[in-house]
This record gives structure tokens, sequence and C-alpha cells, in this order.
């Protein structure tokens, strides 16, 4: 969720203006450095823009040989015809879901609608309560995946965050007043775990009372796996060994494993602590992460102590991890995976190399961070022990140099300076900056292609790219995959693993797409050549591959369609072909949502997607209308002739 303006203050527990994103939370309590020794760099890359607008000349088979890797499109693909099955559809800023002829879009669930009998029906007047949140389907959605076991279907959906005006927009003033209302807004976060089924008549729906479902709240005990288990720095006096936290919560992307698990990804988990005293100084390491005495508004030290991060400093320590969730068993323990590292995760995406070894890619999502891998050292095998692969491992952090070229540079104690393997796995951070990794455009979720070994990075935008260092003090030049200076439209970078073998340390990138506006531009913001009047789109968020190796591109940007941002209209989720370079809008949300989530029923003829935020800004009554309350929600995606989307 990318926003603007920065010119009001604000003060603990307070609500933040409507129109600021985590971010420059962050840096509205953490303002981050000017930079004043750029003029050098800024000039040494705009002398590469000749190279640059090479990579970017996506599709075009003379543009990937100059970067040797022409290999990238199998011969036989060059004169294929699309593969879309559908005809593009155009912008719009209609309070609705809009997708092509000859398919049809059905709402499955909604933020506040009970799992449970017991359960109440949503209250627009209330918004709820603590108690009817626990039983309730939990708010704006992110991550998801469906996973079949036996006849039954199970969804795993992300509850990322939650919309305070609208949350609490039963108060006068649009903000907490009691402590159930902080409660309530804390039971909208987590996960939620749901049956679902399908009817006759082709309509999914929740399985109200099945034994499967489960809201993983901020409070459900966890345990703590890896390398920092144990360690000092996530001991707390309410958990003296440092293995069992309580709770996740603002989980964005996802991935999933080929055993059967779950994996939610924490992401902005600063903005929930706070101190009594503002003036609470807290530890260079945390500020780093852009923990602070100032929350983002939600008020959880109010209600529970340890989000007060001047009586419990190791308290934001034990969150920013991948969390293993086993849908299958709703007893299971969620498993914090601390060899993956601590940071903003996006998404978490899976690889089971030639070998056998696991391989996970991931992004950290605000400006200016980095991309990371991780290898098991152990491998898979179906049926055997899983644990270690995820516990036992390296992780390193990528540096893209502007020749196409790239290397993964390994994160542990000697690289980054540091004690020990469990203190790299808590700072990941400060580790990947002292390796010298590659600031980027604010990485969102990584995709691999199926059908071929390359993985594929969202940079959603950065405009301080060029402008001011990243949370710390690493320059970010205009230079390789993060080619524009305050960049508003974002890109998608992809890389191929040098010999085709996710663990080599090498690799060769270009630029799949350069988001822009070419009906108002004609130099690098006008996006690379795949990028249309028919097709513009800004700030690429959400990507992930079907089986049939198109690329779905979810946004999360702009969309006032006005100005810079004119002809792009209300976020939206496009399909790429990632061997001819073609996109092509294939759905459009309702207004001032972000178009997250994406996933597919067993038999591959449903598509599952989430509309996140709608009317964030108060334009939006979707998906019911008139004057209902905007309300997050999974949709489902069928063809009318009941053929395959997936």
């Amino acid at each position: 969720m990318e926003k603007n303006n920065l010119d009001k203050k604000h003060t603990l527990n307070s609500q933040p203006d409507e129109d600021i994103s985590f971010d420059d939370f962050d840096e509205l309590i953490n303002p981050k450095p000017e930079d004043t020794d750029f003029d050098h760099i800024l000039e040494a890359a705009l002398t590469r823009r000749g190279l640059l607008k090479g990579v970017m000349a996506v599709g075009s088979v003379a543009a990937l040989g100059s970067m040797g890797v022409a290999s990238l499109i199998p011969k036989e693909a060059l004169a294929a015809e699309t593969r879309f099955a559908f005809d593009a559809i155009d912008a719009n800023t209609l309070d609705d879901i809009t997708v092509p002829q000859g398919y049809s879009a059905q709402v499955v669930t909604r933020w506040g609608d009970p799992l449970w009998s017991d359960g109440v029906d949503f209250d627009h007047a209330t918004r709820g309560t603590g108690e009817s949140q626990m039983k309730a389907f939990g708010d704006n959605i992110d991550g998801m995946e469906v996973f079949a076991h036996g006849d039954k279907t199970l969804m795993v959906v992300n509850n990322e965050y939650t919309n305070i005006k609208i949350i609490w927009g039963n108060r006068e003033e649009g903000k907490y007043e009691t402590d159930d209302d902080v409660l309530k807004g804390k039971m909208a976060q987590g996960l939620t775990v749901v049956e679902i089924s399908q009817a006759d008549d082709g309509q999914w729906g929740v399985v109200k009372d099945s034994p499967y479902n489960r809201r993983i709240t901020p409070d459900e005990p966890m345990a703590i796996t890896g390398p920092a288990a144990g360690h000092d720095l996530v001991k707390t006096a309410a958990d003296p060994a440092g293995t069992t936290p309580l709770g996740t919560y603002n989980n964005c992307g996802n991935g999933r494993t080929p055993w059967g698990t779950y994996l939610a990804c924490e992401e902005n988990f600063n903005g929930y602590f706070s101190a009594e005293n503002e003036e609470h100084e807290v530890s260079p390491e945390l500020k780093r992460y852009g923990v602070s005495a100032k929350d983002w508004g939600y008020g959880w030290a109010s209600i529970d102590e340890r989000f007060d991060v001047s009586k419990h400093p190791n308290e934001p320590n034990r969150f920013g991890y991948v969390v293993e969730v086993d849908p299958r068993d709703p007893a299971s323990t969620p498993k914090k995976r601390t060899a993956l590292g601590r940071f903003k995760h996006e998404n978490a995406e899976m690889v089971i190399n030639n070998d056998g070894r696991v391989v996970v890619y991931m992004g950290d999502d605000e400006r200016g961070e980095f991309l990371y891998r991780y290898v098991s050292n152990g491998v898979f095998a179906p049926g055997a022990e899983t644990d270690s692969l995820l516990e036992d491992g390296k992780l390193y952090a990528a540096k893209f140099h502007d020749t196409g070229a790239g290397e993964w540079l390994e994160l542990n104690p000697e690289t980054a300076g540091m004690a020990n393997m469990a203190e790299v796995c808590v700072h990941t951070r400060i580790a990947a900056s002292a390796v010298g990794a590659t600031t980027m455009d604010r990485p969102e979720w990584v995709a691999a292609n199926p059908k071929a070994p390359e993985v594929y990075c969202a940079l959603t935008n950065n405009k301080n790219r060029g402008i001011k260092p990243n949370a710390g003090g690493d320059l970010t030049p205009a230079s390789g995959p993060n080619p524009r200076d305050e960049n508003i439209y974002g890109q998608i970078v992809r890389w191929r693993p040098n010999g085709g073998d996710h663990t080599n340390n090498g690799f060769a990138w270009d630029l799949y797409a350069l988001a822009g506006n070419p009906k108002l531009h004609t130099d690098l913001n006008a996006g690379s050549d795949n990028i249309n009047e028919n097709n513009m789109f800004n700030s690429p968020d959400g990507l992930k591959f079907d089986s049939n190796g198109v690329l779905w591109i979810q946004t999360d940007g702009n969309y006032t369609n006005a100005e810079q941002f004119e002809g792009h209209g209300n976020n939206q989720m496009l399909a790429g072909d990632p061997v001819t370079g073609d996109i092509r809008r294939f759905l459009v949300g309702p207004n001032e949502c972000e178009i997250t989530g994406l996933t597919w029923s067993p038999d591959k003829r449903t598509m599952f997607i989430g509309v996140q935020h709608p009317g964030e800004k108060g334009n939006s009554h979707w998906p019911e209308g008139g004057d209902a309350v905007a309300r997050s929600a999974v949709v489902a995606i069928r063809r009318d002739d009941g053929g395959l989307v997936g």
C-alpha cells in the first residue's frame, strides 16, 4: 500500500492521515538522512541509459541476445500465437469487479463473515466487536492458497491489516475509544483457515463449523525454529527460553511447500509497537526496522504490554519472519522459520532445485531494501522429514551489476561481521547492508516460472530512488534493475540462474517490464516496449505463475486516474507471456482497492483473488453497494463455459 502526504504530525495512538503509508510513517518518525553526495553517482547512472534501454526492450530477441541471455526464449516459441484465453479489457474507475467477456466473478467471503454458527452476521453500524471478530473472517486479504485434503477444499488467507477509519468508523473521530475497539482491530489481523465448497450452480462458499476452520491471531501460540531459537535477542520476560512467541500479524504475501503447508510472511510488524514515553529511544537495530515509541494508531500496547517497546525491547525481534502453518491440522503450532531471515517479508517463493535442495526467494518490501534467497542444506524427499529444510541452510542477498549479470552474496557471521548466525537471522537487513547487496525499489512478490528456470520480482515503486539512502544509510543510485530516479511506476525484474541451477551463486538478469505512461512520456517513464496505452499500469505488486507458465501481475498503486497516472484506472490484474513479453489486462477492481492474492481450485477451473482495502478513502461501498461498509473479500472467477483458468 503506497500513499503520499507527509504534512501532518502524528502522536502516539493517534490516527494517521488516511493518505500515509507504512513506509511514509516510518520515515516520518525515523527520518532518513538526505543524501548530499549523489552527483557523481547519478552522473554515472545517466551514462548507462543506453544499456538500460536495451535491457528493457522486453520481448526483443536482439535485446536479450545483447545481454548474452537469448536462451531465455525458446526458439520454437518465438512465432507462437497468444496463449491468453481472453480479450483484454479497458481500464476503468467503476466501483465493481470487471472481468473479460465469457468470465464471471463471485464473492466467496468477506471481512466479518462468521465462520461458525455461533458467530454473528457482520453489523454495518458497529463493525462488530472483539468477540465477533474472533469468530469471523479477518480483514484486508493478501496472500492466499487453496489445498486439497481428501474430498475437502481448504483455503488459507493472510489478513494483513485493518483500515482504522473503517473498522472504527462507528466512532465519532474514526479511532478506537475502548479496549474492545482495540481488541477488535487486533483480532481482525492474522490468518484465516477455512473450508470452502462449490455448489451445483458453481458458486463457492464457506463451510460453517468445519473442523478445519481456524483463526490464527496475534495472540496465537507459536514456535521459533532455526538459528535464532533460544537466542538472547528473542528472549522476553514472558518467554525466558526464547522459543514460544505469541502471534503473527501484518502478513503480506505467502508461499506454499510441496509437503502441503502454507508460508505466511510477516511484513510491517514495526507499526504496532509504542511506548508510554513518546521520547523513548529504541536501539539502532530496532530503528533499522522502523520500530519507535510511536505506533501506527492501533493502540495494541494499551491492552497488551508486550507491545510497549520500552518495557519489552526484544518483543519486536520475535516478528518479521516467514511462518509455516499446516492447514490440515487445526491443532498444529505455527512455526516461525528464522533461518529465512527477518525483514519486512513480502512473499516466499519456493523452488525445489534439480538436486532436491529447497530454494526460497524473498523480497523485503521497503524503499531501498534487498532481495534474498535461502538454500537448504538438506534435500526434499516426498514422505521424509521436512522440518530441517527450513531450519538448516544458507541465506543470501542479491547483487545486480549493470552488465546484466548478478550474484548471490552469502550472509554469515564472517561476511556480516556478526557474532553468530542467530544475529544474522535477527538483524538480516544489517547483514545485507554489510555485504553490499543492491538496494531495490521495494521488492514485492517473487514468482518462479514452472516452465523455465527463471524468476521474476515486482519492484513496485520507490520515490526515494536517487534522492536519499535507505534506512540503513545505503546509497540508492538509479542503476541496474532500478533505472529511474524518483520511480513512481515500478518495474518487474527477472533473472535466470547460471546453468539453470537455482543454487548457483551467479545469474543473468533483465527487465521483463518497466511500467509507465506512454500517453504522457517519451523517456524512461513511458515504460518498456511491451507497455502501451491499452495495457499500462503502475506499481506491480502481486506476481504468480499459473500451471501453464502465464505470469499474473497484480497492482497496488495510484488509482487517481489523473496526472502522471492518467489512463491507469483502478488497480488491476494483468496476464503476461514470459516468452513474447505480451501483457494483457484481465481484471479491474473496485474503487480505492488493491488486487492481491492469487490461487486456484484443485481442478484449475476457478481462480481466486483478493480485493484489499476497497474504499480506503471512503469512496466505495463494494461489494454490497448502497450504504454498506466497504469490505475486503475473496473473489472466485470462472469461465462461463466451465473451462480451465489456470
